[in-house]
């Protein structure tokens, strides 16, 4: 199955997986200590865009760029400004097109941040997850609060769209660490800010260390608590939150993110990379030489495809949906329902209801204030087979 070069591109992902350390915390397809193999990827990178290009709708205009990872700030300047030129050569991108790049502290060297600039980038996404020095070590990631300010007083004078990521929930973070964190927030020059509850993935050091007690979890209705705490704070800040884990000033909102919860087609390059056409989803290879080695050779890359069936198609628009603020029309969910799911579902909506977790605004459907916080479990509630 190949994706459907008829779609018309809304957005690009490009991963960069090299690390100088892995998270104790992290999932995602990131590789520490394989800097050599910088430049032969970066190859590998270009010519898998490349390829893609002879063949994709060229009417397509893109709205957004996000360069994940990994760590994206460890990129050399020279690969960096090569893959751009190689993006701008076969891609027409809209004129205020958000082109993001995901950033560590401690990572951006002198001069970096002005590369950046140059190559196209207007949006820094920050990957702060905390203040605390001493957590952040326990979990294996070198940065430091000072490394943070730094880089935030250094940033702001170059890039108006700044956005930070913090991670609620951390073992060792105390109630009041996280209030401080918020209310310092509140005075930082930046424009969006993500909130993500922790969770503790399998195979990770985390995840042993939970499992053996050795590493203590918050409860989880002081994460709640905090989290709610958050957001009111946030909005006396003006940050207007637009989904679950996402607060925007206003007209910040995030372009890419928002494509996702669209369902909009994206095409992902890179090592792990994932895509959608509208259709079908797919994912890259993981493993980072067979990823080098199918390119070079002229082998497909993609390990996973897969042709969206109704039901997934359904599930996606609800779970996807409701976790923006704005809702979801409950007319695209009962639409395609035969009778007897159809009342299945709205009878399971009236339960919802009743507990406070979810409501009506007209025709839409959105999740409560109480609701916010347990998105998950309204899903899995909602779910019809």
């Amino acid at each position: 199955m190949q994706f459907c070069s008829k779609s018309l591109l809304n957005s690009l992902y490009l991963h960069w997986p090299f690390c100088p350390y892995k998270c104790h915390f992290c999932p995602f397809v990131a590789i520490a200590s394989h800097d050599q193999f910088m430049p032969d990827y970066q190859k590998a990178l270009k010519k898998e865009i490349l390829d893609f290009a002879k063949n994709f709708n060229k009417e397509s205009s893109i709205k957004s760029v996000f360069l994940g990872g990994g760590t994206p700030s460890t990129c050399p300047n020279n690969l960096l400004l090569d893959t751009f030129d190689i993006l701008n050569s076969v891609f027409s991108f809209e004129k205020n097109a958000e082109i993001s790049i995901e950033v560590n502290p401690g990572t951006v060297k002198p001069g970096q941040l002005e590369v950046w600039k140059l190559a196209g980038i207007n949006r820094l996404s920050i990957g702060i997850q905390s203040l605390n020095d001493d957590v952040l070590k326990k979990l294996n990631r070198h940065q430091t609060s000072a490394d943070v300010f730094a880089l935030i007083e250094n940033a702001s004078k170059i890039f108006e769209n700044i956005s930070v990521d913090l991670i609620i929930g951390l073992p060792g973070v105390t109630e009041q660490e996280w209030k401080d964190l918020i209310l310092k927030i509140g005075s930082w020059p930046i424009k969006h800010l993500s909130i993500y509850f922790l969770t503790v993935h399998e195979d990770t050091p985390l995840y042993f260390g939970v499992k053996k007690n050795k590493i203590i979890l918050p409860p989880d209705n002081q994460i709640i608590e905090l989290y709610y705490w958050s957001i009111n704070k946030l909005k006396e800040f003006g940050f207007n939150q637009y989904e679950i884990s996402n607060f925007a000033k206003q007209g910040y909102e995030s372009t890419h993110n928002s494509a996702y919860w669209k369902r909009l087609p994206y095409k992902g390059f890179g090592l792990g990379a994932c895509s959608f056409d509208g259709q079908s989803r797919f994912q890259n290879e993981k493993n980072l030489m067979t990823y080098m080695n199918n390119l070079n050779e002229g082998r497909e890359t993609t390990i996973f495809a897969e042709k969206l069936e109704i039901h997934q198609i359904w599930l996606e628009k609800l779970m996807l949906g409701i976790r923006q603020i704005k809702g979801v029309e409950i007319n695209e969910l009962i639409q395609n329902l035969n009778e007897e799911k159809k009342i299945k579902f709205l009878n399971k909506i009236n339960d919802l209801q009743k507990q406070n977790l979810i409501s009506f605004d007209g025709d839409v459907l959105k999740l409560s204030h109480q609701g916010l916080a347990l998105e998950n479990q309204i899903v899995l509630e909602l779910a019809i087979n």
